[in-house]
């Protein structure tokens, strides 16, 4: 089983910010694979369902952590501990400022990089959970993260992050089959996104 989890902040205020990302990443999955109505569980808002692969289908839960972005990893660890599931079983989606509008990585592993999403997640689990990071841009100056972040996409971004959305759950059953790096590669052939300078600010697809 896994438990794929997008990070994001509750409620109608937050719904179309960068930070929420993660929220419309595993929404996506969801309703790709057509996993059953949301109910909330674990602080979270959660969908169950099965992603195909060759080798049968994955039963995977989609959380929602309803904790608000920094403290993530209280629904995490709880939906983790009540599966009896490893950290290798999480797959965290979650918005990346260090990467290019609409780029896409995935790595198992490692620090937080000032993500407190993700810091809540390993003060609870471990820093051994796999991570899909969404690139969303650097505004260019670290005292403008806070309200990038927290800003909505703008209506000229909304092709790429429609693009991006639907690749990753286009592309779900190599994350199921656990080939994060063909996953990876997968998404990005899906959905080709420029490198670009991440600190600037961009407000539509990265540009050369």
């Amino acid at each position: 089983m896994l438990i794929l989890a997008g990070l994001g902040n509750p409620g109608a205020r937050y719904a179309g910010n960068r930070h929420n990302i993660g929220f419309m990443a595993v929404d996506e999955i969801a309703r790709r694979w057509n996993f059953g109505p949301e109910r909330s569980r674990f602080q979270s808002l959660t969908r169950e369902g099965a992603i195909e692969t060759p080798d049968g289908p994955v039963k995977a839960l989609i959380l929602k952590p309803q904790t608000y972005y920094n403290d993530s990893g209280n629904a995490v660890g709880a939906a983790l501990k009540f599966f009896k599931l490893k950290p290798s079983d999480l797959v965290v989606f979650y918005d990346e400022i260090d990467l290019a509008p609409g780029r896409f990585r995935m790595k198992t592993g490692g620090g937080a990089a000032g993500n407190n999403g993700v810091r809540s997640i390993t003060g609870q689990i471990g820093p051994d959970f796999r991570r899909a990071r969404l690139g969303t841009g650097h505004p260019g100056h670290k005292d403008l993260v806070q309200g990038h972040v927290l800003s909505d996409f703008h209506k000229v971004e909304q092709g790429w992050v429609s693009d991006l959305l639907r690749a990753c759950a286009d592309a779900a059953p190599l994350l199921a089959a656990g080939e994060d790096e063909k996953y990876q590669a997968e998404v990005m052939r899906l959905a080709p996104a420029d490198k670009a300078d991440t600190r600037q600010a961009r407000q539509g697809r990265a540009t050369p």
